[in-house]
């Protein structure tokens, strides 16, 4: 189910790739937890209104960390409703200094605004979704300022893009430093000793098995240490995905140019694969081609994947 309610009022919304799940208190005083990306924002509202929350009702936004697909929604829903913004201390450093690069927006040509983080979050925090008590949780490695949030009543973990169910997220190396993999790895062990019954991801259907992610999560990140390329690659296929899907098309005749014109993907071949910038673009693609994954029409590229 795309909508479903987890606590009292409490709404999990799942969406795809290019926008977050995200998370509606609906009350008098509405709460918001991640709010998609800026493109979609228009069925970001339809799916809240939904619910019976008017933004202009919105009183506070928490988010799990401030990249594009978790924030895109803040600017316009805090300049309809005045509402408090609240993440972890690091993002709100990056939003308050306006720094673009450690966001990774300008690094991955992403579209976002800035807006008036209003709350610091420290680890060890508890804030309230309506009555809902929920625990901060800091858990660095894929964001520099990345937290989960933790009820220990009903126990249910909302772990953004800590915890996957099967995969993990992009590691962004050139951004995050030569430390990221340790990093997530010690935020995933934080979360492990957790009394979880459910867990409500960044992406992805919400699970039950918290130890079998974090265990198959920490597999990965050990094949990362061995073979470095690994993470080259995995961050080329799901940048190259999320660029399509940010540009809904993308004539392929002019994919690679554009690619070569950003600063993640010369950096990262050049990190990885050793400037081999056309042999990648076209292993990647043509893979991509042969599943299904990415497709062609009338000149044009596309992909399958729900945004």
């Amino acid at each position: 189910m795309p909508v479903q309610e987890i606590m009292k009022d409490l709404f999990f919304i799942e969406r795809g790739y290019l926008n977050a799940n995200h998370f509606v208190y609906r009350s008098e005083k509405p709460v918001l937890i991640d709010t998609g990306y800026v493109t979609d924002f228009n069925f970001t509202e339809k799916m809240i209104t939904s619910l019976g929350v008017k933004l202009d009702d919105v009183r506070q936004i928490i988010n799990t960390h401030c990249h594009c697909d978790h924030i895109g929604g803040n600017r316009m829903i805090q300049q309809r409703s005045g509402c408090d913004i609240a993440m972890h201390r690091i993002g709100k450093h990056f939003i308050d200094t306006k720094d673009d690069w450690s966001t990774w927006w300008t690094y991955y040509n992403q579209k976002a605004d800035f807006f008036n983080c209003t709350q610091a979050l420290e680890d060890g925090d508890v804030i309230f979704v309506g009555p809902h008590e929920f625990h901060v949780i800091y858990t660095p490695g894929h964001a520099a300022d990345g937290i989960v949030l933790y009820n220990p009543k009903e126990k249910v973990l909302l772990s953004s893009d800590t915890l996957w169910q099967n995969d993990l997220p992009v590691i962004t190396i050139r951004i995050e430093g030569s430390r990221a993999l340790f990093s997530l790895k010690e935020s995933l062990e934080k979360i492990e000793s957790l009394d979880v019954d459910r867990v409500y991801p960044g992406h992805g259907k919400p699970f039950t098995q918290l130890k079998d992610a974090v265990s198959l999560c920490k597999g990965k990140i050990e094949l990362y240490l061995k073979h470095p390329e690994r993470i080259g690659t995995d961050l080329l296929k799901k940048i190259m995905i999320y660029t399509l899907m940010m540009h809904k098309t993308v004539a392929a005749d002019t994919f690679f140019d554009h690619l070569m014109g950003t600063w993640w993907f010369k950096e990262t071949v050049d990190l990885y694969f050793d400037k081999a910038y056309d042999t990648k673009y076209r292993q990647i693609l043509e893979s991509f081609l042969e599943r299904g994954i990415v497709k062609q029409k009338e000149g044009q590229l596309f992909t399958t994947v729900k945004p």
